[in-house]
């Protein structure tokens, strides 16, 4: 066997080093620092143990070639070792296409209603729910964090923060499988609203965004922000609350407006505010940075375009269709009920397909 794989050289180093520093107190000191080395270091035991199975199985190969010359059942064994040669090394050149660096990262994940009026709230409301069933089957964590309801008990739009339990794997982190979720959703079904049995067609929007963990890594000049106070207001307009609790702030640059009126204070929505307007301003730089990458914009099924349509579901048929993967099946019933996987991976598969024909592989 002749292949090489020199650029795992260096990683099998960085590994060494992190776990070094990882076996150090001190670091710890610093949880911010000690989150992204934990992330890093998870993301390499990946390559380490692609590559020690690779090399092992190599050399059981060559030992075979060597000794089959001699004894037939070298021989008789050698198909099945440079088989299993073969597919360590597809497995490894798979660990080595670049992750996307937010991979691990949580979301914040929003729902926002579309055309169709109080249909369409009632969609958002559905979509809310497969996602914090799909949530609770991954053993994530959720937070509501800001919700305008609908007059029917739906959404007009409605914010989520989901996050994983402990340190993950950059594969098992939430961002890498929710990512691919942003865009149109457009359902077709008979609304409640609807007296003649007619099907109707609507949409609500999904967006998500990774989330700041700390709060340095997006820098926010104070006198970029405009923020406004004001009193919460209930589905159909009224006031719920007698003080000026709610908060917009609006940063000025960019135009991006984030309100909040959830919590009960001033501050506490003030910091909600902030929280998801610093993982809003992320997103834009990435989007920014994905726009100037012609490669980046091939190797991704995640959309930036967020009007783009990327899923049907068509409640008559029982039918859910990805447009993107050209993925379909007929039990839209259980993917509403959170058995989401099946459509998420269809995006994964064919985002690595994608980032594997980019490299060249």
């Amino acid at each position: 066997m002749t292949e090489s794989f020199d650029a795992v050289l260096p990683l099998l180093d960085e590994h060494a080093e992190i776990e070094r520093q990882l076996a150090d107190p001190s670091v710890h000191a610093d949880a911010s620092r000690a989150r992204r080395l934990g992330r890093r270091y998870a993301e390499l035991n990946q390559v380490v143990a692609a590559y020690r199975a690779w090399r092992s199985a190599v050399d059981d190969a060559d030992a075979a070639a060597e000794l089959a010359a001699e004894d037939a059942a070298f021989a008789d064994e050698l198909p099945g070792l440079r088989a299993a040669a073969a597919e360590t090394s597809e497995r490894l050149r798979r660990v080595l296409i670049p992750r996307d660096p937010d991979d691990g990262r949580d979301v914040i994940l929003e729902v926002k209603a579309g055309e169709g009026g109080e249909e369409s709230a009632l969609f958002a409301g559905d979509l809310l729910r497969m996602y914090l069933r799909y949530a609770e089957r991954r053993g994530w964590k959720t937070e509501l964090i800001e919700a305008t309801e609908s007059d029917l008990g739906g959404y007009k739009d409605v914010q989520v923060a989901i996050k994983a339990r402990g340190t993950t794997a950059p594969e098992d982190g939430v961002w890498a499988s929710l990512k691919y979720e942003g865009g149109v959703h457009r359902v077709q079904r008979v609304p409640v609203t609807e007296s003649q049995g007619r099907i109707h067609t609507s949409a609500a929007g999904v967006l998500v965004f990774p989330e700041v963990e700390d709060a340095g890594e997006v820098e926010i000049d104070t006198n970029d922000l405009r923020i406004d106070v004001y009193r919460s207001s209930g589905p159909g307009g009224q006031s719920v609350n007698t003080t000026d609790s709610a908060v917009r702030i609006t940063h000025v640059p960019t135009g991006i407006v984030v309100s909040m009126q959830n919590e009960k204070s001033q501050l506490q929505n003030r910091e909600q505010a902030m929280r998801v307007l610093r993982a809003r301003l992320l997103a834009a730089q990435q989007e920014a940075a994905a726009a100037e990458s012609a490669e980046l914009r091939r190797s991704q099924v995640r959309t930036v375009d967020r009007s783009e349509r990327i899923r049907t579901y068509n409640f008559p048929e029982n039918r859910i269709a990805d447009h993107r993967t050209g993925y379909k099946a007929y039990n839209l019933d259980h993917v509403l009920d959170g058995d989401l996987e099946p459509v998420v991976r269809s995006a994964i598969e064919a985002d690595e397909a994608a980032r594997l024909a980019a490299a060249g592989q």
